[in-house]
């Protein structure tokens, strides 16, 4: 039996959900003149419980993005959620960024600003508190969040992260 021609293509539901948190135009002086990149800076996850973050650089922008993907799913990381927020208070400091976490009852929805609510809303936590305190770096903020959200699950989990990067 023939399918009709106008009958379009069903479409699978992506594994991950991915936001580019930052793209930054990156050049080094060679002999001859300056060399220009691009940065990239992914968060990926599954809206339950996965989160990860990838740096990626190419010459174009589709190919740092690309990197960054690539790198993100290498750094996954799984988060412990109670109902729709975090189990209790936690904060964390990853070099001059600190971030604190605070669970909220349900619908308050996220409380968060800058990366920090990219992160909570692809970790599927929907009622949360968070603040960044003194870092403006985003791949800082970013990298203090995942952690912090780590310990809340496995305390081997923490150490592989610390290890890594």
């Amino acid at each position: 039996m023939r399918k009709p021609r106008n009958e379009k293509p069903v479409r699978e539901k992506p594994e991950f959900f991915e936001q580019v948190l930052e793209i930054n135009r990156v050049t080094r002086v060679v002999k001859g003149g300056k060399r220009m990149r691009f940065r990239a800076l992914v968060a990926i996850g599954d809206e339950k419980t996965k989160i990860g973050w990838g740096v990626g650089k190419a010459t174009d922008v589709s190919g740092a993005i690309a990197k960054a993907v690539a790198d993100a799913k290498k750094n996954m990381v799984n988060i412990t959620i109670k109902k729709s927020t975090i189990p209790h208070p936690i904060s964390h400091t990853y070099k001059s960024a600190q971030v604190l976490l605070k669970p909220a009852s349900p619908g308050t929805g996220i409380i968060a600003g800058g990366p920090m609510r990219v992160v909570l809303k692809l970790t599927g936590i929907k009622d949360v508190v968070g603040k960044l305190l003194g870092s403006q770096n985003k791949i800082s903020n970013v990298i203090a969040t995942i952690r912090a959200l780590a310990e809340l699950s496995d305390p081997e989990q923490v150490k592989k992260i610390r290890e890594s990067k």
